[in-house]
């Protein structure tokens, strides 16, 4: 079945639409009630940045092109155009969520009942685990990697209700990995150490290189559906290493721009968030202070540091001054 609608050629992108009533409501909900919470704040007598608002604006923007515009009706028909709309989901529309700090927004906009609630909720084992890297990395590397070199893209091409689903999960996925790592929202308590943001970013690169190398060298389709669904427009292998392509340099080059930004808040922030993190703190005091170290001293006093460490290589240099008994044969 070939679509009604023209070749993605020039005005083509800016006059094709088509309309999606429930994710239009539900985008509409989320602004509505978002501007309604920074009203309330600013009655409040408090400010809340412009940047913040923006930022929530343009995720809003990119979502209702996603599900509205050119984007959404060839991306049932392009695999390229597809994968820029992963892209945008899993990427771009999460770190403008996480730049918009809506959780920050309902603490602050609500009554002590609700701040207690939020506060619960930050310091409970399910979000802190849901936030937690060891849970987000995996999951943000077998979402790309299942949905894209697999059998899912075919079986999205012919069963609409797995399409939805896929941009939910692709929005969700994006917002649990980001939410800790690219901006200040409220999450847990002490944040993540930058480095280990720093880390994290750089780790997923890898999903997203290994996806795209694995579109642009297979050398069949992976889902013929989209090339089967037009009569214009490129073949299905070259119209698969075109999305691989973006998947790779798109992919890895969002993740770029978040270590970017991310770095920059590092600097800018001093001293906060030097830490290293529990598990690496500790190796790092062991391997400075030795095994014994009582966590007393702070490694990040100098001075405090410097005694402690001399006086762990005295302890060590008397140590192997100690005469050491000699054994006699048959003795």
């Amino acid at each position: 079945m070939t679509m009604d609608s023209p070749p993605p050629i020039g005005s083509a992108w800016l006059t094709t639409w088509t309309s999606s009533p429930v994710a239009d409501l539900l985008i509409a909900l989320a602004l509505v009630g978002y501007l309604v919470l920074v009203l309330r704040l600013r009655r409040q007598g408090q400010s809340w940045p412009p940047l913040r608002i923006v930022s929530a604006l343009a995720a809003i923007l990119i979502l209702v092109l996603v599900v509205n515009s050119a984007l959404a009706v060839y991306s049932h028909h392009l695999f390229w155009v597809h994968m820029i709309v992963h892209l945008l989901l899993i990427t771009v529309v999460p770190a403008l969520l996480v730049w918009a700090q809506p959780i920050r927004l309902v603490r602050d906009a609500s009554g002590e009942a609700v701040r207690a609630r939020i506060d619960t909720i930050r310091a409970g084992r399910l979000f802190r685990g849901s936030i937690s890297p060891r849970i987000t990395v995996p999951l943000y590397a077998a979402v790309l990697i299942l949905t894209h070199i697999t059998g899912f893209q075919q079986a999205m091409s012919e069963h609409m209700w797995i399409h939805d689903g896929e941009m939910v999960l692709y929005l969700v996925t994006g917002y649990l990995l980001l939410l800790p790592l690219v901006g200040n929202e409220l999450t847990t308590e002490p944040p993540m150490p930058h480095l280990l943001r720093f880390v994290v970013l750089a780790i997923c690169m890898f999903p997203d290189t290994l996806v795209g190398i694995v579109l642009m060298m297979t050398s069949t389709p992976i889902a013929p559906a989209y090339a089967a669904s037009r009569d214009w427009g490129p073949s299905a292998l070259v119209d698969q290493t075109t999305a691989g392509a973006i998947m790779w340099f798109g992919g890895d080059g969002l993740m770029m721009v978040l270590m970017v930004i991310a770095g920059g808040r590092w600097i800018s922030g001093g001293d906060a968030g030097a830490s290293l993190g529990p598990w690496l703190d500790r190796i790092r005091r062991q391997a400075t202070l030795g095994a014994d170290d009582d966590g007393s001293v702070d490694l990040d006093d100098d001075e405090a540091a410097l005694a402690a460490y001399n006086a762990r290589l005295a302890a060590l240099h008397e140590r192997s001054a100690q005469p050491r008994p000699t054994i006699r044969p048959g003795g």
